[in-house]
Parts: structure tokens; C-alpha cells; sequence
């Protein structure tokens, strides 16, 4: 059709304005007259690199080995390569991650309505804002047990964590006071002035006893928005990493050795855990860049 001449300009369609009409498309044509798709699919193209995809997809597999945590996206693996000295881009990490079945799970999302805030909860330095909240497991010897969290908004350093049978307002608090004596130094009225306590609207943290604790050390209270857990995500998402790489996939016989599972946690993550937003510097490393003489301190 497209070499037909028009009889009112004696010229041929072409190819452009018959697809134009037909509405399709003109590489359609081309590989048609070609005879169809190749038998191998497309690969990417331009140089692959100094490293072969086989070689590569190796070394992928060998950084999710040695990383202590479970869960790790195409990001953070880049990432700990060009700390190997391993130089290769995002996007082919992200390639040869979903061709081998290398990506970490994703839960399938809801349908949100509209959005309670659109801000942001990170904080701009270290010590600004910290979030607070618990979650629940099991041990088999003395049944259920809370775990309480304190979390850094500015840097996601986990600042402070522990475990009890009970989920009341003296449990809750105990992160707090873990965090004020390795942060600020000092166990005394107004010691952390001006920081803000971000946590949600459970009993433990709206008793009276939880809001003057606070207010002896100088902290504002920062409730969430009721029904919107995003506004206390800080908290959300290190909860999120602590069932996935520890809760979820060891067993324990008592709360004390919970306890101590914990502690070493909190340790592990604060010096491997990569942050993203921060350069995929470890918190503990985020917060030397705000303020390296405050640990010294």
C-alpha cells in the first residue's frame, strides 16, 4: 500500500502515512519485512564492562552471603560492590539481580486514601527527633514478649532497645533512658532539652507517667497522626528490619536471652546497616559526619 500512487499528487503514500492511518506502528512493519523476531531476545547493549554478567552475578551472590542482614535490595548490593571495588551501575545491578531471582521479596500494597501529611519525619541533624514503639514475639519458654524500640529520625541509628514480658508505660520508657545515658552522658532534668519523642497513641505512651518522664528530660511529645503509621515511619522501618533478620528467623528459650539477642542487634545494625539517604553510610557513620566528637564525648 505504501508504494500505491495517489491519483491527485502522483506520488506514493509511503510507509509513515499508511501506518499513520492504520495506526500502527512503523517498526512493526520493518520487522515484518525482515521476517519476524530474531530466535535469541535483545541484550542489552553497549560494552558489558570489565566484568562478564556470570562473573558478576557471582559476586552478587557472594555480598548477600556475607551480609548479616536478610532483605537487602539492588541499592544497598551495588553499594557494598563499589566498596569491594567491584564498579558497576545500579540499573545492571537491578538486571542481573531479577534475572537470577536475587531481589528480596516484596509485600504486595493496599489502595491509601488520601494522604494525612504530606511532609517529611526525617530530621535535619542528629538528636532532633527520635521515634519509639514495640512489637511482639514469642519465646518458648516464657511466651510472649514485647520489644521495645528507640530510633534516630535524622540518622536511623537505633539509640535505644529492649525486651520484657509486659508492654507497660515503665517498659516503654526504657529505650528512652538507654538512649539519654549513651547520647547525652548525663541521667538529669532538661538533659535532652529541645528533642521531640515521635510514637504512636498506645496506653503506654499516653499515660501520664510516659508524658512526664519526657517532660523531666526536656523532650516534647510528638504523637502521630491516629490511623497513619507513615507519620511515625522511622520507628516502622527498623521494626520492619528487626523481624526480617532477627525476630522472624531465630528461635528464643527466654526474654533474658531475647535481651541479649537484641543488644547485639542493635550493635550489628548501627555499624553494617546501610542508609541511602546518607550516601549508604552506616547510621553509626551518619552520625560521625553531623557530629564526630559527640560519641568521644
Amino acid at each position: 500500500m505504501s508504494n500505491t500512487v495517489s491519483p491527485s499528487c502522483e506520488k506514493p503514500y509511503g510507509v509513515a502515512r499508511v501506518c499513520l492511518v492504520w495506526q500502527i506502528a512503523r517498526s512493526t512493519v520493518y520487522s515484518h519485512r525482515v521476517g519476524g523476531a530474531p530466535d535469541t531476545p535483545p541484550a542489552k547493549r553497549g560494552p558489558i564492562g570489565p566484568m562478564s554478567d556470570e562473573n558478576l552475578v557471582k559476586e552478587i551472590r557472594a555480598v548477600l552471603d556475607a551480609s548479616p542482614f536478610h532483605g537487602e535490595g539492588h541499592r544497598k548490593v551495588w553499594a557494598r560492590l563499589r566498596f569491594a571495588e567491584i564498579r558497576t551501575s545500579k540499573r545492571r545491578t537491578l538486571r542481573l539481580m531479577r534475572e537470577n531471582n536475587l531481589l528480596a521479596p516484596v509485600r504486595v500494597g493496599h489502595p491509601h486514601g488520601p494522604r494525612t501529611h504530606d511532609g517529611t519525619i526525617v530530621a535535619a541533624a542528629p538528636d532532633v527527633m527520635w521515634g519509639t514503639d514495640f512489637t511482639t514475639t514469642l519465646t518458648t519458654q516464657e511466651g510472649n514478649a514485647h520489644v521495645f524500640i528507640a530510633v534516630d529520625h535524622c540518622t536511623a541509628e537505633c539509640v535505644g532497645i529492649h525486651a520484657a514480658k509486659g508492654g507497660n508505660r515503665f517498659e516503654a520508657l526504657e529505650p528512652i533512658h538507654q538512649a539519654v545515658k549513651e547520647i547525652f552522658g548525663r541521667f538529669e532534668a532538661g538533659a535532652a532539652s529541645g528533642l521531640a519523642i515521635r510514637h504512636d497513641h498506645g496506653s503506654a505512651y499516653m499515660s501520664d507517667h510516659f508524658q512526664t518522664e519526657l517532660a523531666f528530660f526536656g523532650m516534647s511529645s510528638s504523637p502521630a497522626f491516629i490511623r497513619a503509621p507513615e507519620g511515625n515511619g522511622c520507628a516502622e522501618r527498623f521494626i520492619r528490619t528487626l523481624k526480617e533478620n532477627l525476630l522472624w528467623v531465630h528461635h528464643f528459650d527466654t526474654i533474658e536471652q531475647l535481651r541479649a539477642a537484641l543488644l547485639e542487634f542493635k550493635k550489628v545494625y548501627n555499624e553494617y546497616w546501610l542508609i541511602e539517604r546518607h550516601g549508604f553510610l552506616t547510621p553509626a557513620q551518619a552520625r560521625e559526619t553531623f557530629n564526630p566528637s559527640r560519641r568521644a564525648a
